[in-house]
């Protein structure tokens, strides 16, 4: 049960920012705060507790930040009679009364209490007035992660769904897809479209080149729609362009098809003779450009 006090004036340096490492760090909004403090002051207080004898915040990390910066000595505090995991809870109240709190800082903070509190599931859900199914998903999205792709959402590297996407793999494996993501600017929709076809691929190979060159396997796959028509061509050059497309697409799939998958199991008895099944000329014994080996 958690209980306040009456505002109290404090030193900026006597308050610690232990429980920070469950917020994100955002410059924007903390430059506008900075702003705000600058042109009307302070109007609410930031929420403290008491901890090992030391005051800490739970709530007004973006004002203590910039008080920090602005060298302002002293602010305005409440204080939250609390125990530590009190004060988690605490943070996701007092961020859902004035703001929608981000899912990732609620799954930190769930985390930390079924980990480190050594909560159940149940007990957590009861404690935040939320159901068991919502505490479970938001324990999976740090639960599931690697170190690399944790540290990536704390740091606000990786968003809480792309960090979704990413957990849908083997922790072994998200590395390799963390690189890529980095590598080429993969959208959120993108990095779940390399997920599933590296779900699917069939083997190493095959993977390597998912990950080589995700566009290019997406567009092989389909996985990711072509774009619509260019409204600066007229309904004869869109429809020219729509077949051109589509035969890009086909020759790049078989050529991927030939080069990575199935060619190595073609014969000599494969080769098109001097004649096709429907009677017109072959190509000259070749598959394509390509010759059996």
């Amino acid at each position: 049960m958690s209980h306040e006090t009456a505002v109290v004036g404090l030193d900026v340096d006597q308050i610690g920012d232990r429980l920070g490492r469950f917020r994100l760090h955002q410059p924007e909004a903390e430059k506008a705060m900075r702003a705000s403090l600058q042109r009307y002051g302070q109007i609410s207080p930031v929420v403290v507790f008491v901890h090992a004898g030391h005051y800490e915040l739970i709530d007004g990390y973006k004002r203590l930040s910039a008080f920090r910066e602005m060298g302002e000595s002293r602010v305005s505090a409440r204080v939250l009679e609390t125990d530590d995991k009190g004060a988690k809870v605490a943070m996701l109240g007092l961020n859902r009364a004035t703001s929608r709190a981000c899912e990732l800082e609620e799954a930190w903070i769930v985390f930390a209490l079924v980990r480190e509190d050594k909560l159940t599931q149940v007990e957590v859900a009861v404690l935040l007035g939320r159901t068991a199914s919502w505490v479970c998903r938001r324990l999976g999205l740090i639960e599931k992660l690697g170190d690399e792709a944790r540290e990536d959402l704390r740091l606000g590297l990786l968003s809480a769904t792309a960090a979704r996407q990413v957990a849908r793999l083997p922790r072994g494996n998200q590395r390799a897809v963390l690189d890529v993501v980095r590598r080429e600017a993969l959208s959120v929709r993108e990095l779940g479209a390399v997920v599933d076809l590296l779900q699917t691929a069939p083997g190493q190979e095959q993977q390597r080149f998912i990950l080589e060159a995700p566009r290019e396997a997406l567009e092989q796959a389909r996985a990711v729609p072509l774009p619509g028509r260019d409204p600066r061509l007229s309904a004869a050059g869109a429809l020219v362009w729509k077949r051109l497309a589509t035969l890009l697409e086909m020759l790049g799939q078989m050529d991927g098809w030939l080069s990575v998958r199935s060619r190595a199991g073609l014969t000599a008895r494969d080769r098109p003779g001097p004649r096709s099944a429907c009677g017109a000329a072959g190509p000259r014994g070749e598959f394509g450009s390509r010759t059996v080996p």
